[in-house]
């Protein structure tokens, strides 16, 4: 597989988080066939049947003239599935193409045909995806001439390494094909390898410091904030790739934190918990720095914790605290968004059921979701790839973060899905962080938020009206190019990189936003460095040492948490 094609795989590792939060506890067979959604897709049918025979006569008559020689049908353009030679010039395999796209383009006018509301459609839209996918003939290890040349090319040996990492890789969760080698990477070494050390520990979290790398640095520290359900390195995924690494190159004090992989003993942190470890993490960087602020940062559902929590200092008179906020594809409304796509209250009870009676969400089980999402780019393109062809997919460091999963607590998956199906956070006082009602209109610090034009779990224009709920005069947004990770992790000097920014206005909606904000070219990273230094306070001598008194230096990072399974 080319670097190129593991970059396009790395866009598609993200799916609506309601069908993350709800679906991945259902079995596969439960994902696969939702009954109700397909019933009714069946009857609409079966109510247009001048519809079924136009339809069906007309993939008749194609399949007709494909048997002939006579037909022009050939794949998009972008479709990569059928580009070797052979697909076009073996007679045999050319017709079997083309009966195959003929026959997936007669289900998509089907479903098109179709009178079904949203969530019907979405549910049996996946539901044909996976289908259209599956029965590619580029899937058939007898018909994919990639698998035979690799047969012939290998003597064979080509074989029984695609049966064996078959066999791996069906042995245990996720059962799909490894989108990256287990051993690809080695965390503290060639991903999370920027230089630190943890200076707390408790039952959830490490704090990591890391160490500075300039004479001076900004007085007031950044506190990233990473989600939970995945590991923190993401914000620090490999050398000269890393957001902590630049960061602490251009003058800030950055700390971390690292979230425990949580077990079922822990099935009672909720938003309370998680709350309360960010506090204290707000604590101890102040702490350590001497400083009275700190600039807090948050991402997806860390970004949802980091926004209650300051709302919550507000409400207790602690607002001074937080310097400011900065957001990165974080939705906090939402409405046809994120959570709420198309959840229903019964999905939602039966989800929460699930995890409160394991104790937590099995990450391998997102990790699955996750994949049959994107059939295409994150499971059939594998299976060719190393079960047809036998060959090791390519080393790709955000695929190898994405197969290092974790767990969440039950208590916390209950929260996250009760604030989804209500919309908690758009109307003060319905959601609560440790006791008081949270108003984000509350929130008065400055605010930077960042959004992904093509991302699939957080919709930018979700993730906009997410930075109008904030109630800082001087809140700023951007919009970056690319999905859901590739925006974030998106270092200077990528000439396909640009991002579009410009005051949050409350009286424009998103698309109106667009129309008025600036195109700059390259990464937002540079633009959030200066933002971040002119929050930061004066600049100071950078710390000889890590760590304080009652912070001492614990290990390196990235720490022990990162490592458990």
């Amino acid at each position: 597989m080319t670097i190129a094609q593991n970059q396009h795989a790395a866009n598609e590792i993200a799916a609506p988080l309601d069908l993350l939060l709800t679906n991945s506890t259902k079995s596969f067979a439960g994902r696969m066939a939702p009954v109700a959604p397909l019933a009714r897709f069946g009857l609409s049918l079966a109510k247009q049947p001048v519809t079924l025979a136009e339809r069906g006569g007309g993939l008749a008559k194609e399949l007709g003239n494909i048997v002939a020689g006579r037909s022009n049908r050939a794949p998009a353009r972008s479709d990569k599935r059928f580009s070797d030679p052979a697909w076009t010039h073996n007679p045999v395999l050319h017709r079997v193409e083309q009966a195959y796209l003929a026959a997936s383009d007669t289900v998509e006018q089907l479903y098109a045909a179709a009178d079904l509301d949203w969530r019907d459609a979405e549910k049996v839209r996946f539901v044909l995806d996976n289908i259209i996918e599956g029965l590619s003939p580029t899937n058939n290890l007898a018909l994919n001439p990639l698998g035979w040349k690799a047969l012939i090319d290998t003597g064979g040996i080509s074989a029984y390494r695609g049966f064996k990492a078959f066999v791996r890789d069906m042995a245990s969760k996720p059962r799909v094909p490894a989108m990256v080698e287990p051993d690809a990477f080695n965390v503290g070494e060639t991903v999370a390898a920027t230089k630190g050390t943890v200076v707390l520990r408790t039952r959830m979290f490490e704090l990591i410091q890391y160490a500075p790398r300039t004479k001076q640095v900004s007085e007031v520290p950044l506190l990233m904030v990473p989600p939970v359900i995945n590991k923190y390195y993401i914000m620090d995924i490999a050398p000269k790739r890393s957001m902590i690494e630049y960061y602490v190159a251009g003058g800030q004090q950055v700390f971390v934190i690292s979230w425990r992989n949580p077990k079922a003993r822990h099935r009672d942190w909720g938003f309370d918990e998680y709350g309360q470890a960010i506090i204290d993490a707000i604590d101890a960087t102040q702490t350590i720095t001497g400083a009275d602020q700190t600039n807090l940062s948050g991402t997806c559902s860390g970004g949802i914790l980091a926004s209650m929590v300051v709302a919550h200092l507000s409400a207790i008179g602690k607002a001074d605290k937080v310097a400011s906020l900065s957001l990165a594809v974080t939705v906090l409304d939402q409405n046809q968004a994120g959570f709420a796509a198309s959840i229903s209250e019964r999905a939602a009870e039966a989800a929460i059921r699930q995890s409160s009676s394991k104790g937590y969400l099995d990450g391998r089980a997102m990790a699955e979701m996750f994949a049959w999402l994107r059939p295409t780019d994150l499971v059939w393109r594998y299976w060719v790839n190393n079960y047809i062809q036998g060959r090791p997919p390519a080393a790709f460091d955000v695929l190898f973060w994405n197969a290092d999963t974790t767990r969440m607590t039950a208590a916390l998956h209950k929260d996250m899905v009760t604030m989804a199906i209500n919309n908690d956070l758009i109307t003060a006082g319905q959601a609560t962080m440790l006791g008081t009602p949270i108003d984000l209109g509350t929130v008065e610090c400055d605010s930077y938020v960042i959004g992904g034009i093509a991302d699939h779990i957080c919709p930018w224009q979700a993730t906009y009206r997410s930075a109008a709920l904030l109630g800082g005069k001087d809140n700023r947004y951007v919009l970056s190019t690319s999905g859901h990770i590739a925006s974030l992790v998106n270092p200077p000097g990528n000439p396909r990189a640009s991002f579009h920014t410009a005051q949050v206005d409350h009286e424009l909606d998103a698309d109106e936003w667009l129309k008025t904000a600036e195109k700059q070219s390259d990464s937002w990273w540079p633009d959030h460095l200066a933002w971040l230094a002119a929050h930061g306070g004066a600049e100071v001598d950078a710390p000889s040492a890590l760590g304080a008194a009652g912070f001492e230096p614990l290990a390196p990072a990235p720490g022990t948490y990162v490592l458990e399974d």
